[in-house]
């Protein structure tokens, strides 16, 4: 039977071993929107990699774009 873990920071989820998710390179634009509204990434087409809008921002992680505004 796998672990239960809480929820981490921001409301994420963790692993089975407890380690806090991060957001796939290939998540789509329209799925974060989802999930953090609509004016997530403004400019960015839905179908747009998360990995495309990482790089032009010169960060690395969801985290750091987020805080990057």
């Amino acid at each position: 039977m796998a672990k239960h873990y809480p929820k981490g920071l921001d409301g994420r989820m963790r692993d089975g071993d407890g380690q806090i998710r991060q957001k796939r390179n290939d998540t789509l634009v329209r799925t974060l929107r989802d999930e953090y509204g609509d004016s997530f990434a403004p400019g960015y087409r839905s179908d747009t990699k998360l990995k495309t809008v990482l790089k032009d921002a010169g960060v690395n992680t969801l985290d750091q774009y987020r805080k990057k505004d």
